[in-house]
């Protein structure tokens, strides 16, 4: 199935299907319509009928959506049914909470290793793994078939640090640090920023006084 002329309002919007159908499967909820999901989610009934049509019929006319396997084939589509090995960079306060966090093993994201360059912080324990020096990241990358990079770095060195590892092999980068990095087409930057997303907020506020 291709899906390469899916828009990426599309794709934004499938983790959030994928939580909230999640959520109704704890609840034993075995089938749902489009329009009791668009009560739960918020986005209008025929928006969801369009987003899942890009990938297929998963409904039925007058059943609606069977929870179990739209929850699947959601998981599916964003890649959820495979395994993915990363390493984080940047052992400070927001990489030791990522690290931390439970989520990633249960998705199928398990972090082998956290790296940073500060001498302080190389040799130090978090969680199971014990930190590694940033200098040694391309054997590490290369001898344990990494995919994904977590970077959790000062925007100094970040771009540096991006052409060392791309070249090694990294094909999915999770960005943290302030800073736009440039990658061959072949590799793909999810950009996470969280000033610019605090100034989002601080605007809405604003706008709603």
């Amino acid at each position: 199935m291709g899906n390469k002329n899916i828009s990426m309002a599309v794709i934004r919007r499938l983790p959030k299907y994928h939580r909230y159908l999640g959520d109704l499967l704890d609840k034993d909820i075995q089938r749902i319509s489009s329009k009791e999901l668009s009560d739960i989610i918020g986005f209008t009934a025929s928006q969801i009928r369009q987003d899942l049509n890009n990938f297929g019929g998963f409904g039925q006319q007058g059943y609606g959506y069977n929870v179990e396997a739209l929850h699947s084939e959601i998981g599916k589509i964003l890649g959820l049914d495979r395994t993915y090995k990363a390493i984080l960079v940047g052992a400070g306060n927001l990489g030791q909470a990522i690290a931390n966090y439970s989520g990633f093993r249960k998705a199928g994201f398990e972090i082998k290793a956290l790296f940073d360059a500060n001498p302080r912080m190389i040799g130090l324990k978090i969680r199971e793994f014990e930190v590694l020096d940033s200098e040694n990241i391309e054997e590490f990358i290369q001898k344990n078939d990494i995919d994904i990079a977590i970077l959790c770095i000062p925007k100094n060195g970040a771009q540096e640090l991006m052409n060392r590892i791309v070249k090694v092999g990294i094909k999915g980068v999770w960005n943290f640090a302030p800073i736009d990095l440039e990658v061959p087409k072949d590799v793909i930057v999810e950009n996470v920023n969280l000033t610019e997303s605090l100034f989002t907020l601080s605007y809405l506020m604003k706008e709603s006084e």
